[in-house]
């Protein structure tokens, strides 16, 4: 049974982003996998993972939004702004306050600057960061506007602060609370992190790494994976005919007759019953679209 969809894996601590993936395929026995957005091998959380034909989807889901829940340690800076590094300065937390973190986190929600960190996936010339900074050679990429939509606190024991965060895609929650600990004067970095959201999936749908390779193959593993077509939340769709989808894996050009009314930005297509067969983009020309995925029959 070909296997072309999402599964939303819970990533345990203690393992990469590739490591989950091909303990995925390998459980699932899918030809291809991908995932959509690296999460440290410290983190844990939600890992959307694409098999088969909808690794050609993840661009899709690359740029989304994510929610994480965080607990940052103020009074101890690390190399690698979290709890893996060796400590590299020291300040002091007691004369911190609550209502000096608020202030503190206060100053961080919006559209702000963060430069990545040396110890990160960030590639330069072709090395990881984090291979050069482990050589003794860092490499400091210039700052990035990131946004913070929300950030809250959900319990502060000092010189522990649990934080629950909503932010752009490309945001370093360690980062985050390293800059929050230099404005407090003492220091800090990111203890533990959990991602709870990912675009529009969360950790409610997600299935530990563990339960997946339990289910190999079986049917509860399958029933586990979300088809391509209900995959793009929130993408507007327009259902195609049998006659339509034939042309359409043809490679004729689409227009806004072509498909009941013009569309704007990107577009999935579906058949009768509810596959999906393309994704459209609103082209320069008014009324014509261009293709950017076009599946043959299953």
């Amino acid at each position: 049974m070909a296997l072309d969809g999402v599964i939303v894996v819970d990533k345990p601590e203690g393992i990469s982003s590739a490591k989950a993936v091909s303990r995925v395929k390998t459980a699932s026995g899918a030809r291809k996998a991908g995932h959509t957005g690296t999460l440290d091998p410290a983190a844990s959380g939600v890992l959307v993972c694409c098999l088969n034909r909808a690794t050609r989807l993840a661009r899709f889901f690359l740029g989304s939004d994510k929610r994480y829940r965080a607990v940052m340690r103020l009074g101890v800076e690390t190399d690698t702004q979290d709890a893996t590094g060796t400590i590299v300065a020291e300040g002091d937390a007691g004369r911190i306050s609550e209502a000096a973190v608020q202030e503190a986190l206060q100053a961080f929600r919006g559209r702000i600057r963060q430069r990545p960190p040396v110890f990160s996936a960030l590639k330069h010339r072709g090395v990881p960061l984090y291979k050069l900074a482990r050589r003794g050679q860092p490499v400091e990429k210039p700052a990035r506007e990131v946004q913070i939509r929300s950030i809250e606190p959900i319990a502060v024991n000092l010189p522990e602060v649990e934080i629950e965060v909503s932010c752009s895609a490309g945001t370093y929650i360690r980062t985050l609370c390293a800059d929050i600990g230099r404005r407090l004067g003492c220091g800090g970095h990111l203890k533990s992190l959990r991602r709870l959201e990912s675009g529009a999936f969360s950790i409610e749908e997600a299935w530990p790494l563990d339960r997946i390779e339990e289910a190999r193959r079986s049917r509860a593993l399958y029933d586990r994976v979300i088809p391509m077509a209900k995959a793009l939340r929130g993408m507007p769709a327009r259902s195609a005919d049998a006659g339509l989808v034939d042309q359409m894996r043809r490679g004729r050009p689409m227009t806004a007759a072509d498909l009941e009314g013009p569309q704007s930005g990107y577009f999935k297509v579906v058949d009768a019953g509810g596959r999906l067969v393309a994704v459209l983009e609103a082209g320069a020309e008014e009324g014509r679209y261009t293709y950017c995925s076009v599946f043959a029959a299953e």
